[in-house]
């Protein structure tokens, strides 16, 4: 199972944390040891003083596939739920300082949550509301409709580079609002209405 997120994918988000707008899809990715399902509680670890929460729309890939073509992209993803890209953004400001790369700050452990899935046939995927709550007060809120990139251009995208294979997931970007989390902090995700997915900050 690969975890592949996709950066600065909203402008706002871009623009608030003083980034160019991508003509291309910004990749990285996560290793299986980075998810953290429903159920479970977020550790803040050590090595940084600053974690942020970043809400995202995720797709599961549901088959296999390698240079899809845009028309088929839809049929690659049938399941979607609400997730968080932790982010130690102390430790990523540094090293993008050094021009180094951003995998300590952005895949260590238990640092991609996952909601609870739904079918993509009951929720209006291509015009979905979401939001983040953190102790009760909404901190971010986003529609799909902004994405820079559709969910099939992230999918025909992925797969030019990499082989989507079943259960890979795909965080597809998050909108303006991110910021810092303490321990105690509770943090609700919730599409059209619907509570996703929720853990607390130990």
């Amino acid at each position: 199972m690969k975890i592949f997120c996709v950066g600065r994918n909203y402008a706002d988000h871009a623009r608030e944390l003083n980034n160019p707008l991508p003509t291309e899809p910004v990749i990285f990715m996560k290793p299986a040891t980075a998810l953290l399902k429903p159920g479970q509680d977020f550790y803040l670890p050590n090595f940084s003083q600053e974690i942020h929460y970043e809400c995202e729309v995720v797709l599961k890939v549901c088959k296999m596939g390698k240079h899809i073509a845009p028309e088929f992209a839809h049929k690659y993803f049938q399941e979607f739920t609400l997730g968080l890209d932790f982010t130690a953004r102390d430790l990523q400001r540094k090293l993008k300082e050094k021009g180094l790369p951003w995998e300590k700050a952005k895949a260590f452990d238990q640092s991609a949550f996952v909601g609870e899935w739904r079918s993509k046939e009951k929720y209006p995927v291509e015009n979905l509301s979401f939001s983040l709550l953190k102790n009760g007060e909404m901190v971010q809120q986003g529609n799909t409709q902004d994405l820079i990139f559709s969910f099939q251009q992230l999918v025909c995208q992925i797969s030019r580079f990499f082989t989507l294979q079943v259960g890979d997931l795909i965080y597809t970007g998050t909108p303006a609002g991110v910021g810092a989390v303490s321990m105690g902090d509770t943090l609700e995700l919730k599409a059209a209405k619907e509570t996703l997915g929720e853990l607390s900050v130990k």
